[in-house]
């Protein structure tokens, strides 16, 4: 449907914009609202430093010292510190020594998934820097980083985001429009409301991923892998045998690590995948068309890296699928194309779900294995083995017959419950920070319109 804009043209002459993107209705009335706060400032008057990073010359970004952020680490109040690229110290030191990031700075993404806002909130001693497609704000002493980073992602900050930003396929918020943005500074009680609500945030993702370590520590630990670290041998050798009865003559997969590891699992009463009595195993389906309404569509990359699957942006469909590829309660998702050994756990959120052609669904039917702990172990121990019985030299492939050789050890149950309890609470904690972080925005939106229609 078009939309009409009717502006002045002194207003036009003052923003030097002549794209009607620029004055969208939203846009307008969001500048609107904004006019009514006696105490406005912009990005440029509250900081003390605005600039992005680069990337070194032929860095691989695979190797170093120092932990790289892209603007694929940075989402609204949130940084993920932990899936990463990585720079030496030496041009972190030298040519990036601007963007070395410090606690309380608020990144932002420029280029492509433009106005992502989060401050920097990590351990002192750790490393930290920015590629060219984030922005480092510091802001002046006496500003409340946490209020604004809300602010800014709230939507009175998203559109002036998107209302600066240049280009229509791939967004660019450059650091002079950046500058542009307005922030009504609300009364100082109700900004410390917001930095408390996102600390605790912060403080209960903290936790969260403290369980989920306590429950690696504790599988690790009765696997005899504690201390154990896999090491690929550039030399090693394999008799014929082995050669037949695997059907493989690519050499990784006899690297010597697969077979410690197997070793250790082998103590234990194994189940395998095979067992069709206690596994069932199918593959996902196409679809067509898939958009924001019918049955959530769950793809590979919905699927995140601590078994989770993201709600917020799921597709759905309207196609009339078959409903055994429907997954429910406690069903574990793997990826089976390009990123091997990506497991998302189904939630009873989830249940109902469609999975894509890219997804293999395990259900497991066997009532003396957990299925929270089946999850967990096979994505601690089992993408080890993932990653060796998938085909493809170009683009890895798991299939069905390669997945159900993969080795299950039927630890105690007492001990399946510690790691599954560890697990279910770290989920608990995970889910309470984001609610906080979508609260401490709303607040601020309900807040702004509250005076604004005073």
């Amino acid at each position: 449907m078009s939309q009409i804009s009717i502006v002045k043209l002194s207003e036009v002459e003052k923003d030097g914009r002549f794209d009607a993107e620029f004055y969208k209705p939203e846009y307008l009335e969001v500048e609107k609202i904004l006019k009514k706060f006696k105490d406005l400032t912009t990005i440029k008057e509250i900081s003390e430093v605005i600039t992005n990073g680069h990337t070194p010359r032929y860095a691989d970004l695979t190797q170093g010292e120092i932990k790289f952020l892209t603007a694929e680490n940075i989402f609204d109040l949130k940084i993920n510190y932990d899936e990463t690229k990585f720079i030496f110290e030496k041009p972190h030191l030298t040519e990036l020594k601007r963007t070395i990031i410090k606690e309380g700075d608020i990144l932002v993404t420029i280029k492509g998934k433009i106005g992502n806002f989060a401050v920097v909130n990590f351990d002192p001693k750790k490393k930290y820097n920015i590629n060219q497609d984030v922005g480092r704000i510091k802001l002046k002493k006496g500003f409340n980083q946490y209020y604004i980073s809300a602010f800014l992602n709230s939507i009175f900050g998203k559109w002036q985001s998107s209302k600066f930003a240049t280009g229509q396929i791939n967004p660019f918020l450059g650091l002079g429009n950046l500058e542009k943005i307005k922030i009504p500074l609300l009364p100082q009680p109700f900004q410390e409301k917001i930095e408390t609500l996102v600390k605790d945030s912060y403080s209960k993702l903290q936790t969260s991923k403290s369980l989920y370590k306590e429950a690696e520590e504790i599988l690790l630990k009765e696997l005899n892998l504690e201390s154990y670290k896999p090491k690929h041998e550039l030399t090693f050798g394999a008799n014929l045998k082995e050669v037949l009865e695997a059907e493989r003559i690519d050499a990784d997969y006899f690297q010597p690590k697969y077979k410690e590891i197997e070793k250790r699992i082998e103590k234990f009463e194994t189940l395998t995948l095979t067992d069709k009595e206690f596994f069932k195993i199918i593959t996902g389906t196409y679809s067509e068309k898939y958009s924001d309404k019918g049955t959530n569509y769950i793809r590979s990359v919905d699927v995140q890296d601590n078994l989770l699957v993201e709600l917020d942006n799921l597709y759905k469909t309207e196609e009339k699928l078959d409903n055994k590829i429907k997954v429910k309660e406690g069903d574990i998702i793997t990826s089976r194309v390009g990123s091997i050994g990506t497991l998302g756990y189904i939630h009873k959120e989830l249940e109902g779900s469609f999975i894509s052609d890219n997804i293999l669904r395990i259900r497991n039917l066997n009532k003396n294995l957990n299925s929270l702990f089946l999850s967990f172990y096979l994505k601690k121990i089992g993408t080890i083995f993932m990653e060796r019985l998938s085909r493809g030299s170009v683009q890895q492939r798991l299939n069905q017959e390669t997945l159900k050789e993969i080795k299950i050890p039927l630890l105690l149950s007492p001990i399946q419950n510690k790691i599954s309890e560890k697990i279910q609470e770290s989920f608990k904690l995970r889910k309470e920070s984001k609610e906080l972080l979508e609260k401490a925005k709303k607040m601020v939106e309900d807040e702004i319109e509250k005076e604004a229609s005073k």
